[in-house]
């Protein structure tokens, strides 16, 4: 029963997040993304502000391909670089809004689910519900706890140097 009925919620998510990927953007030939670039930027996503090396390591890629990568995302808009201000040498990927608004409505999916579900629960269950949920997320799936790279501070960072003014990230 468990299993079935979470696999249920995981593929709804999966099939939104999927109809979000193939639906028409409007965006020009040289700036929309393949189905491949949006897996990619939903990995720097989940990671937090990675570094070009951390999406490496998690999409198993070389460096420079990873490099190649990012660097069309950039040029297309969907991703920027904001240096580290504890390693000046070290970038963390963001997104952009550009992605968000393209995108990135998985996340306020999540949003509309979870309003729903604090309307039809109990303040106690939903509290419940949001313990269990932390438990899997940091003790139930060791595999995972690569995805955990919060070394990135977006309040102690500085732009880019092609970036001139603050803009708010997307997703904190």
């Amino acid at each position: 029963m468990l299993e079935r009925n979470f696999g249920r919620v995981y593929n709804k998510f999966k099939l939104h997040l999927y109809s979000q990927i193939l639906r028409d953007v409007d965006d020009s030939e040289d700036e929309i993304l393949s189905v491949q670039e949006v897996v990619y930027l939903e990995i720097i996503t989940a990671l937090r502000h990675p570094t070009v090396n951390d999406f490496a390591h998690f999409a198993k890629l070389s460096g420079p391909n990873a490099a190649y990568r990012v660097n069309r995302l950039i040029r297309k808009g969907y991703i920027q670089k904001i240096q580290s201000t504890r390693d000046k040498r070290e970038y963390h990927l963001i997104p952009t809004p550009k992605y968000k608004k393209n995108y990135g409505s998985a996340l306020n999916y999540i949003n509309v689910v979870s309003d729903r579900m604090r309307e039809r629960f109990s303040e106690e269950e939903i509290e419940s519900f949001d313990k269990m949920l932390a438990t899997v997320g940091t003790e139930l799936m060791p595999e995972m706890h690569s995805l955990n790279t919060n070394r990135f501070d977006p309040d102690k960072t500085k732009k880019s140097s092609n970036e001139k003014e603050k803009k708010e990230l997307p997703g904190e």
